[in-house]
């Protein structure tokens, strides 16, 4: 008997696997894990096939600090997070013109709740959730444009809450979830 396609493992993309290393190597460099440790995780992450292989060599990895707020900000430009990125468990946003581009999809989200704070001035955003996630943007005030999210129920429970709150003045919000 065969899965269904959107339930088939993940392929790890470079993006993936490069992200997971850098991971490992700040670890080892902070001195959250030994020579030893990093070696065997390497091991597992350049061996990965599929994205769930990746994700559990970096599970051991100690959390990041709940209380702190990790800020990606650019002025103009475009702001652009994809792959095996480890997203912190508040996270801002700042743009004062361009675009920004948070795929979700393959992160590591390692905490329940994800707060997202955006203040954006002009340009369009997208933001890619998980396909189990929750969204709420009860929070978020857009001036120009409206949001476009159609909400939609999890596939599979125990999905991770994105909220998304803050301002965005001339551009629109595209909120989708993944299809695998």
């Amino acid at each position: 008997m065969t899965s269904p396609p959107e339930d088939r493992p993940s392929r790890v993309s470079e993006d993936d696997r490069d992200t997971a290393v850098q991971r490992l190597q700040e670890a080892y460099s902070e001195g959250h894990i030994s020579y030893e440790e990093m070696d065997e995780h390497l091991h597992q992450v350049l061996t990965a096939t599929t994205h769930s292989e990746i994700v559990s060599a970096l599970t051991s990895l100690p959390e990041e600090n709940p209380g702190t707020t990790s800020t990606i900000g650019a002025v103009s430009g475009r702001i652009l997070r994809r792959g095996a990125w480890p997203v912190p468990r508040f996270l801002k946003v700042e743009s004062a013109f361009g675009r920004v581009h948070l795929d979700l999809s393959r992160a590591v989200i390692e905490h329940p709740v994800v707060d997202i704070e955006l203040q954006l001035g002009t340009g369009r955003a997208t933001i890619t959730v998980p396909r189990d996630a929750v969204v709420d943007v009860d929070d978020l005030h857009t001036g120009w444009k409206d949001l476009r999210y159609k909400t939609r129920r999890p596939s599979r429970p125990g999905g991770p809450r994105i909220r998304i709150s803050g301002a965005m003045g001339y551009g629109r919000l595209k909120i989708r979830h993944a299809r695998r």
